[in-house]
């Protein structure tokens, strides 16, 4: 069953009605149907708000980082480990194909159901998580195989443990080193990007997000509860925010925005999929037409220039 969320109720009405004819052979109906659900689709999905993005990005139905690495990759072998502690699940890292090329795929995976979520963490890694990243990072580059991060969290895990093994010093230490890879490096925000736990796996040569997904220093709930302390003022934190990725392009904080299908990648899976499939190939190929010296230019002006302003 679709999960639907409350802006998407004549949607909702629309398609079970299209059910409803087809159950009764009725295709002349369900025809002039899709006609009404595709004008729908259009009205309602053009006119979000950004509060309403951010319900997208978070939809419980919205393709995760595993839904990505299975429809993109074969022959794909998971690393595991961080040689330091434990084997963090929320943060999971595949070596196989994309197409034709050989890949490193780092990704956060919230999970699904009870028992998943917990595994995973709800998708908030440890430092143990961005150690093994690292590790990997690091053996993708001493074999010259490009890196795809995909980044889906609500912020790296703030528990005692995660402090006491120091998560602070595993996400800066992933800034140091991501920014002096000297590999192609990719990443894409699927979903959720929350604070510096979504920040250890974006530096790269190429920073791009899902047309509704968001990236943001802090969640709207949590800019409320320090702006207004109330709760009721989510909606007007994640307005203000500038958390979305055509708010965060016209800033120049990344690179391109992936065209997800205009319903959301939780409705149309598999074209989400192959539409990050092909943005990850074709920038590939445009970073390998520069040397490595104008990678290096590009990313450490891109890096140095975050934050800059004019009057």
């Amino acid at each position: 069953m679709a999960t639907y969320l409350a802006f998407e109720e004549k949607i909702k009405k629309i398609e079970e009605d299209i059910i409803l004819a087809r159950t009764k052979a009725d295709e002349h109906a369900a025809e002039i149907l899709e006609l009404k659900l595709e004008k729908e689709v259009k009205k309602t999905f053009s006119n979000l708000s950004d509060y309403q993005k951010l319900q997208l990005a978070r939809h419980a139905d919205r393709p995760y980082a595993m839904d990505y690495i299975k429809g993109l990759m074969r022959d794909a072998y998971e690393i595991h480990g961080s040689r330091h502690y434990d084997d963090d699940q929320a943060l999971v890292c595949f070596l196989g194909y994309i197409g034709d090329e050989k890949v490193l795929v780092i990704g956060e995976q919230k999970g699904r159901g009870t028992k998943d979520k917990l595994k995973r963490n709800f998708g908030m890694p440890s430092p143990e998580g961005y150690r093994k990243a690292l590790r990997a990072a690091k053996m993708a580059e001493k074999f010259g195989i490009p890196i795809l991060m995909l980044v889906d969290t609500p912020g790296a895990y703030p528990g005692l443990g995660a402090e006491e093994r120091n998560q602070s010093e595993a996400i800066a230490r992933n800034l140091f080193e991501f920014s002096d890879l000297n590999t192609i490096t990719i990443s894409v925000v699927i979903g959720e990007g929350g604070s510096g736990g979504a920040l250890a796996i974006s530096i790269a040569d190429k920073l791009a997000m899902m047309r509704y997904s968001v990236y943001a220093v802090i969640s709207p709930e949590g800019c409320a509860a320090i702006l207004w302390n109330d709760p009721t003022q989510v909606e007007s934190a994640a307005n203000s925010l500038k958390i979305t990725s055509d708010a965060l392009l016209a800033l120049n904080l990344i690179d391109d925005v992936i065209d997800e299908p205009l319903i959301g990648a939780h409705r149309q899976k598999d074209q989400a999929i192959k539409a990050l499939g092909d943005y990850f190939l074709n920038s590939l190929n445009s970073l390998r037409k520069l040397t490595p010296e104008q990678r290096y230019k590009k990313r450490y002006e891109k890096l140095i220039n975050l934050g800059a302003f004019e009057e």
